[in-house]
């Protein structure tokens, strides 16, 4: 997390924005106290600032005063701008008449569930605030999700304070610049106090803010393990997204998404069905995830934004969700996907994949190895399917891979408990069309590339001259 700029400390954060008397706010907090607004009233000068606070721990009274959300939660997206809004609204309402020509309104609001070590709640929240940039101007917001790291309720509420600090002191002085928002808001954190894996800019203030980047810095500079893009390029909260759902992830590079990719992921759907009914005993929703790593969007350790955002857009023209991810190996990304999901879960690979999962060399840094890595990746509710990977020369498939010797057993282990499947034979599958060699089509000029991805793919990318199409 270091950057070029020195870290201003919490207590002078918070006494600068007292001292200043254009701003003027509300400060609601649920669920683990004032840490927040508590900055601000030590540094002195709060009565320049604050407005109000107010704690609405009781559920009655918060129910009573931001309504109830219909699914019964409150540490929730819906309900921090249900706080935003209503103390918003009341401080214009009530001020507006008066010092409305010469203060910028706000309204600060998070609600959050802290837990202690050793237990199996998340601690985590929602945190945003609403702002104006200039007296009686428009509304801006910029919202965060949390995961609080430490160990103990006392750390955590700590950390929440100083990102709170943070929030405010960036939306106030630091929108100018896009690139110092992200480093700015985690000033005086310790690296690993907390995950940030949702960040939102919405209003005329913030336009600037390109939200599909800002999120995807928050992966590259391993604030979040991952996240995640809806059909609509919307920002997603991951834990709430997949919910109650069965899980069919597909990495690749996707630079452009080929027909190969979409062959993969509809018969893994197929089989997913099957397999969902005897490991569920149910139908489940299933939720297909096209999954990039940060590892793939590197080109010489740096991610190259322009092609970040094509590769996006053209797999969400399909419909698809898509996981950005920092995880190189699959049990990683499956035990992350696992703190929220315990449903059976699918990941489908093409057979040439197989040769990665069993070199060793890539578990090393676990005790148990390759024994290790896949006993964490493949259990009771998670499976690999394996799609032939064919060309005009052979055809590799599940049962035709062999391991290294010292490694068969435990293929065969996976094989005949059903862990490893293969959802098609090679008579039901065309030639596996790689990204990169579509690509290559593409920068010779070659019309034939225009049969290799789907057709909304195909449009999209000569009419908005992606991935360096050229008429």
């Amino acid at each position: 997390m270091a950057d070029s700029h020195t870290p201003e400390n919490t207590h002078g954060k918070a006494l600068k924005i007292n001292k200043d008397t254009s701003r003027y706010g509300a400060f609601a907090e649920i669920g683990a106290g004032q840490e927040v607004a508590r900055h601000f009233f030590q540094a002195g000068k709060a009565s320049q600032t604050i407005a109000k606070t107010i704690s609405a721990y009781d559920m009655v009274v918060s129910d009573d005063i931001y309504g109830r959300e219909a699914n019964g939660r409150y540490v929730c997206e819906p309900r921090l701008y249900k706080m935003l809004g209503h103390e918003y609204d009341l401080l214009v309402e009530r001020l507006s008449e008066g010092r409305g020509k010469t203060s910028r309104f706000f309204s600060f609001a998070n609600t959050v569930a802290t837990a202690s070590s050793g237990s199996n709640k998340q601690s985590h929240g929602w945190m945003g605030v609403r702002f104006q940039t200039e007296p009686e101007g428009p509304s801006n917001d910029i919202i965060l999700h949390i995961r609080m790291l430490d160990r103990y309720r006392l750390q955590q509420q700590e950390a929440l304070g100083v990102l709170g600090v943070n929030l405010l002191d960036c939306a106030f002085y630091h929108i100018g610049n896009p690139e110092e928002f992200i480093p700015r808001l985690v000033d005086n954190l310790k690296e690993g106090q907390v995950v940030i894996d949702v960040i939102k800019f919405k209003g005329p203030a913030l336009t600037h803010f390109n939200e599909r980047l800002m999120n995807l810095e928050l992966v590259r500079r391993g604030l979040a393990e991952a996240i995640l893009f809806s059909p609509e390029n919307e920002i997603l909260n991951i834990a709430d997204a997949v919910y109650g759902k069965s899980l069919l992830i597909q990495r690749g590079h996707f630079r452009p998404v080929t027909v190969t990719h979409v062959d993969v992921l509809q018969k893994g759907l197929v089989q997913m069905k099957s397999d969902i009914l005897k490991s569920e005993g149910k139908d489940l929703e299933i939720l297909p995830m096209m999954e990039l790593t940060m590892h793939n969007l590197q080109t010489g350790g740096e991610v190259d934004e322009k092609d970040f955002l094509e590769r996006v857009e053209t797999l969400t023209s399909l419909g698809h969700h898509v996981l950005i991810s920092n995880f190189f190996l699959f049990y990683g990304l499956k035990r992350f996907l696992r703190r929220y999901n315990s449903h059976f879960m699918a990941l489908v690979v093409g057979a040439s994949h197989l040769e990665k999962l069993f070199t060793e060399e890539h578990y090393k840094n676990l005790e148990g190895g390759l024994l290790e890595g896949l006993g964490k990746l493949l259990e009771q509710k998670t499976k690999l399917y394996v799609y032939p990977h064919k060309t005009n020369v052979l055809c590799l498939t599940a049962k035709s891979f062999f391991p290294s010797p010292n490694l068969r057993h435990v293929y065969k282990h996976f094989i005949e408990n059903n862990q490893i499947v293969e959802i098609s034979g090679c008579d039901e599958t065309d030639d596996y069309l790689h990204s990169k060699d579509v690509m290559k089509m593409i920068e010779k000029g070659d019309p034939e590339w225009e049969s290799k991805v789907p057709e909304k793919v195909r449009d999209l990318i000569k009419t908005k001259k992606l991935f360096g199409y050229t008429d």
